[in-house]
Formats: C-alpha cells, structure tokens, sequence
C-alpha cells in the first residue's frame, strides 16, 4: 500500500510523497516471524528506510472518531485503518461436545482424526494437527490454505482407507520456506535454509504465487497482465466506495450508510 501510494503521488499536483505518513503497529516484538528473526529485522530496516513508523511491542486500543490511539499512548488522526487480525476457529464448534484446543481447535490426530471420537475427521483452520516435521514437540499445524489444500488430500484418502481396514497416513509436510513481499520488486524469503532479499525474493514470491494459481488457462491470464504490468506504468483507478468509507460499517451496524445531508 506504501509503495503504491508513493507512486500515485506523482499524478497528483497537491500531494506529495512527504504528505503521506504511514504507522505500521505490531504487538510482538517483530514482524514477519514465518521469514526468519534476521530477515525481519531487514524487514523493519527497509520499511524504516520509507519512512514506515514501525511500533513493535505496541497495540491499537482504540480507534474512535478518527483518533488511533496505541498502548504507548500516542494519539494519532487518522481515516484509513487497515486490520489484519490471526485466525479464528468457526465458533460453531464450542457448541459441540469435541475435543477442543485453548485456541477453540478440534484436537486431531496425525492422521487427521478428532481424537477419542470414533469416525470424525477434521482439517484446515478448524483443526489442530499435530506437526510432525517440527523439530518442537507440541507443535500443531499453522491455520492457512496451503496445508488445509494438501490436509483435505490425505483426509479423503484416510476415509477410504478405514472403510477399506487399510491404516491410515499421518500427514506430514515439510514447508520449503515462506516468502514475503514489501512492495514492487522488494522482498523477503527463506527457502531451503537460504535468505533472499530484494528483487530476487519478490521474483520468487511472484513465482510461487503463480505456481499455485488453479488451471494452466489462469495461470496463463495472470502472467499475461503482470508481464504487461511491467512493460507499462501503473494502472490508478479511482475506487468509488472511497468517498463513504464508513457506510460498509455503519450499514452492518444497524445505522444509516450515508452521512446526513444539511437540508
């Protein structure tokens, strides 16, 4: 968002880069943990060198009437407010009897049982998996799409198999690495005990990405617009839901999604 911001400044006669200031809040003491501690602190460093007021070991306790207020209790005005929260389980199942997690998980087998219920499975976000590639002993499966895809592979053929008397299979996947990106041609990634940063982590990012695209015919698409995407300058496009930010959240709230007009 920085980096795209900065760059549309440049259609516009009234802003500047220097008129933009961006806060970024973080309640650890670091950022992108999944990347390794020194490629995060390279992280911070870049996002530093932007002018990125990087809080770490902060939070936002509120945020009413436009006015951000962090837990070091700086005050900011502010009108954009971007959230990016982690991942809860369906609250569906603390209604259930099943074995749950302190998180609210459904406590599963490596083979991908709910455990001391007989003929329940379970995987993605909703289930805690044991990790049996992690060298922590305790350690569950992280909540995300990629091991919810390969999990629903070995849950089908699990099924099979004990409507067959065969034994099941623990899952077991061992990650690659993880990728990041911080804006156009600026990255981070740690694949097979390797760190990258700059042009080359965020071309791998992009690959990665692609790779994981469904179907040859998207893939295809999507490769097409980013190589066209290079060759030409930005598309900025006005987005019409910008001029009543609100009205989303006070149309979900009960209230009226539109500021009273003076009569």
């Amino acid at each position: 968002l920085e980096d795209m911001a900065r760059y549309t400044s440049r259609y516009y006669h009234n802003i500047t880069p220097d008129d933009l200031r961006w806060i970024l809040v973080e309640a650890t003491g670091r950022i992108l943990p999944e990347v390794g501690e020194e490629l995060g602190r390279y992280a911070v460093r870049e996002l530093r060198g932007r002018n990125v007021d990087v809080r770490l070991d902060t939070r936002l306790d509120s945020c009413e009437d436009r006015i951000a207020v962090l837990s070091d209790g700086s005050r900011f005005p502010t009108r954009t407010l971007v959230w990016t929260a982690g991942v809860k389980p369906a609250p569906v199942l603390a209604e259930t009897d099943l074995p749950l997690t302190e998180h609210g998980r459904l406590r599963c087998t490596a083979a991908l049982a709910v455990e001391g219920v007989e003929h329940a499975w379970a995987a993605g976000d909703a289930a805690a998996v044991p990790d049996l590639t992690s060298p922590h002993q305790g350690t569950v499966t992280a909540p995300n799409a990629q091991h919810a895809v390969r999990q629903a592979k070995v849950l089908a053929e699990n099924v099979l198999a004990t409507l067959a008397g065969r034994p099941p299979t623990d899952y077991r996947h061992s990650s690659a690495g993880s990728v990041a990106s911080l804006g156009l041609h600026k990255g981070v990634a740690q694949v097979y005990g390797r760190r990258l940063k700059g042009y080359p982590a965020w071309l791998i990012h992009r690959a990665y990405h692609l790779n994981r695209v469904p179907t040859f015919n998207r893939k295809a698409r999507v490769l097409a617009e980013w190589t066209l995407a290079g060759l030409f300058k930005r598309e900025i496009v006005s987005l019409g839901s910008l001029e009543h930010p609100r009205a989303e959240f006070a149309l979900a709230a009960g209230g009226h999604p539109f500021p009273e007009q003076p009569r």
